[in-house]
């Protein structure tokens, strides 16, 4: 009769402990030893678990860590010289903590293709190069816009090349554009490294390079929906514009790959 509870047990609470239980679990306790951290504010790591409990449920830890690492590498860069951008009123509030708003703005388009690939709906393959374009364009603007705002020698604004104060909507710099290329890159390595085996029948190399350049892409192309929209419409939060470039990323490089026959066989 114990062996019989016992084994009636298992075969409930297995599923959940491989599944969703575990993910919650592991984030749960990750999010309480981590929210210590200076990277996000009380709420944001209440969010930050729910995001993680998605992407691990939906791709396993490597899509987790992934976002990991573009939050970790996301917090650091806004910490580079921010005395400086202090000073300068060009800091991110909240000393550089990011709250539920960033989270989602930086990630829902990620968390929505995780879904997908769960649910089995479209080309897996193609979804994980969206899944990662999404995230290389977020770390690529990350990039360009703290490390412009701080070390940009001449800040123009990207539809007429008028030179604009750092931080105005729609500028950019040289030295934020190469950060910029800098991160697409970095990010793109990532998951490289973490999906060892290739989104795509094709090797990693033409998917990576396709990743990376959309990441840049993308980020011009916020530049430019900044310069020429988001001062006309009070809704049209930075947030809100994050969320526009990740999707326009995983869109494009979804496109492209489809285009030259890189889903599944």
């Amino acid at each position: 009769m114990l062996r019989a509870v016992q084994h009636t047990l298992m075969i409930f609470f297995l599923p959940i402990l491989n599944g969703w239980g575990l993910a919650f679990g592991l984030n749960a306790l990750l999010i309480a030893i981590a929210q210590r951290l200076p990277l996000l504010t009380p709420s944001g790591w209440v969010h930050a678990g729910a995001l993680g409990t998605i992407l691990w449920g939906c791709l396993g830890w490597r899509g987790w860590l992934a976002v990991v690492i573009y939050l970790v590498l996301g917090s650091l860069v806004t910490r580079l010289g921010f005395l400086r951008k202090q000073a300068s009123g060009l800091a991110e509030a909240r000393g550089g903590r990011r709250g539920p708003e960033n989270v989602w703005g930086s990630a829902a388009t990620g968390a929505v293709i995780a879904m997908l690939i769960k649910a089995g709906i479209g080309d897996s393959s193609l979804l994980i190069l969206g899944f990662s374009a999404s995230f290389a364009a977020k770390l690529a603007d990350t990039f360009g816009s703290e490390i412009g705002k701080r070390w940009g020698r001449t800040t123009v604004l990207i539809t007429n090349l008028r030179s604009v104060p750092a931080g105005t909507d729609g500028a950019i710099s040289l030295e934020g554009t190469l950060a910029s290329a800098a991160g697409s890159v970095l990010m793109t390595v990532v998951f490289v490294g973490l999906f060892t085996q290739p989104p795509t029948r094709l090797a990693w190399g033409e998917p990576a390079l396709l990743v990376a350049c959309i990441g840049l892409l993308a980020t011009l192309l916020e530049s430019l929906m900044g310069a020429l929209v988001q001062h006309r419409f009070r809704w049209l939060t930075n947030e809100l514009v994050n969320g526009l470039q990740t999707f326009v990323a995983a869109f494009l490089a979804i496109a492209f790959a489809a285009c030259l026959g890189w889903g599944s066989v």
